[in-house]
């Protein structure tokens, strides 16, 4: 288990991080999402000790990083992909950090069979591509068979193969009764694999509930109904405070029902004697559930650009 307790960083005037209070438990894929900024890096990394807080506490099963006496047989972590020495091949990155936490050098072989780089071990990591160096940094993760696992954007430069390996794997190790804890930009991956999310914005928590839940509280939700009394449908459902808006491009009489439940709907349908020929849920994605939570918490926004408009200007 992972236990941040109002862990808090500030650099100078700036807060990356602020009172951030929750538990990442094991047996499950928790999410840790939020725009470029947030603090997720800054959080993994005091949880690893690699930052100290400004106050505040990171705990692994009650413990400080730093007084774990072999680190690596209870926390793997992979947050920087390129953490290797580029003249070292990654046998011998793996058998020096193994040496260095007491783990039997048969270990190193294990994990890089584990990541499919047995075939390439003696090569020089400077040679690696970025999906090797993602598969080298996440044999080092679990060089240690550790409880508690931490992976920041862990399926960079991996092709669609190699993400969904990451995917099983992440859903093996929680499945086994591990921690696992992952950040990453991929919104429809995520959805695919985690279980719980955490999603912070500015350094705060916006967000610490299962990925359904999430999900589920976004305004996008809404209920697909097509009939041929559109109108008088639209005026009773209005009428109970439901937002009614025609698809685009849709056909005559199809309408999105926003703020009813298929049950509502069907039940006003029926007291008004109006035919419903379709009847369906239409179930907001991840993408656009993280989009609304987190609107107000981007701070580096992209100006929108129209390549038609600066074309005409050549």
């Amino acid at each position: 288990m992972i236990t941040l307790d109002r862990l808090t960083k500030r650099y100078g005037d700036k807060t990356a991080v602020s009172d951030l209070s929750f538990e990442i438990n094991p047996g499950k894929v928790t999410g840790f999402l939020g725009p470029n900024g947030a603090g997720k890096s800054t959080t993994m990394r005091m949880i690893v000790g690699l930052d100290a807080p400004t106050t505040g506490r990171a705990l692994i099963d009650g413990k400080p990083y730093g007084s774990l006496r072999h680190p690596l047989r209870e926390v793997g972590a992979l947050l920087d992909a390129r953490a290797g020495h580029p003249g070292r091949s990654a046998y011998h990155h793996l058998l020096g950090m193994a040496r260095s936490n007491g783990i039997p050098a048969s270990r190193v072989n294990q994990v890089l069979e584990t990541v499919g780089l047995t075939e390439v071990a003696k090569k020089r990591i400077g040679s690696f591509s970025l999906g090797m160096g993602q598969r080298l940094g996440i044999a080092a993760a679990l060089l240690g068979d550790p409880k508690v696992l931490l992976f920041d954007e862990p399926v960079n430069g991996l092709d669609p193969d190699g993400v969904r390996w990451v995917r099983e794997l992440m859903r093996s190790l929680a499945a086994e009764g591990r921690t696992v804890f992952v950040s990453s930009h991929l919104m429809s991956e995520m959805q695919e694999t985690a279980d719980h999310l955490v999603v912070i914005g500015r350094g705060k928590v916006i967000a610490d509930a299962p990925i359904e839940e999430v999900i589920a509280g976004s305004s996008l939700n809404a209920v697909k109904v097509r009939t041929t009394q559109p109108d008088v449908l639209r005026r009773e459902l209005v009428r109970f405070g439901m937002s009614v808006e025609p698809e685009d491009g849709a056909r005559y009489g199809e309408l999105i029902v926003v703020g009813g439940s298929l049950e509502q709907i069907g039940d006003l349908a029926f007291a008004n004697q109006v035919p419903v020929h379709e009847l369906s849920p239409r179930k907001a994605s991840l993408e656009q559930a993280y989009m609304e939570l987190t609107a107000s918490s981007v701070e580096y926004t992209t100006p929108s650009v129209s390549l038609a408009a600066d074309a005409q200007k050549v």
